[in-house]
């Protein structure tokens, strides 16, 4: 009789599987330089229109080389920064065009996303939006206080809720990029009292429409205010 071995036999360990944890790593390195390009934009640590090493950008941000080239070339994907072999890396001031653009782009998603929200969204989150825009106008205009912080959590509340109601990823992800792009835009811009308050009134009439479940109105209401936005981002 022949005897069967008792003998485990190792089984190959997948070269993919070896290697996960490093690329994960490697991924997250690369968000985290990411993410500190961008803060270093928008704290104005790194100026618009300015062109940088690479050996500065690791000395002033204090990330590796490694991660900083890989959130370099999605920047350049994203149009961002514009690499120069030899120049450096020249990082995007804002202009016209790009304005121009990115208000367009934002036409687009943002006409069809307030479809679905004023289908959609439910009620209770509808209202206490309003609730909350009607309340800062009043604080507005009692004090005459102007909260940039206030306002940019109820764009963000307003907007992100509009992309939100699509489901869709590819959007979201494209969303996230716009929103940079705008950041950028609007950064050297003054945000007065006044402007806020048309800012605000203006999200009152996408929401009202949206409450009243008035698609056609929510969509005329949503493209003027991103035209008002473009214009003023314009100096018009």
């Amino acid at each position: 009789m022949i005897k069967k071995s008792t003998k485990r036999i190792k089984q190959p360990v997948s070269p993919r599987k070896k290697g996960q944890p490093a690329a994960k790593g490697a991924t997250r390195l690369s968000k985290t330089a990411y993410q500190a390009i961008m803060d270093g934009i928008f704290n104005r640590r790194i100026a618009a229109g300015a062109y940088m090493s690479q050996n500065e950008l690791v000395e002033l941000l204090g990330i590796p080389i490694q991660p900083l080239r890989d959130a370099l070339r999605v920047l350049e994907v994203e149009g961002l920064v514009k690499i120069h072999p030899r120049a450096g890396i020249e990082f995007v001031k804002a202009d016209m065009d790009l304005i121009r653009s990115t208000y367009q782009f934002r036409i687009i998603i943002e006409c069809e996303a307030v479809c679905r929200y004023a289908e959609r969204a439910p009620m209770e989150e509808i209202e206490a939006l309003l609730a909350d825009h009607h309340e800062f106008i009043e604080e507005m205009e009692s004090s005459g206080l102007d909260e940039i912080a206030k306002l940019h959590g109820l764009e963000s509340r307003l907007h992100g809720g509009l992309i939100g109601s699509l489901a869709n990823p590819l959007i979201e992800s494209t969303s996230k990029r716009l929103q940079n792009y705008t950041l950028l835009i609007l950064m050297d811009r003054r945000e007065t009292a006044p402007l806020i308050s048309r800012t605000l009134r203006e999200h009152v009439k996408i929401l009202e429409a949206c409450r009243d479940r008035n698609i056609e109105l929510a969509v005329a209401e949503m493209k003027a205010h991103l035209n008002s936005a473009m214009h003023r981002a314009m100096g018009l």
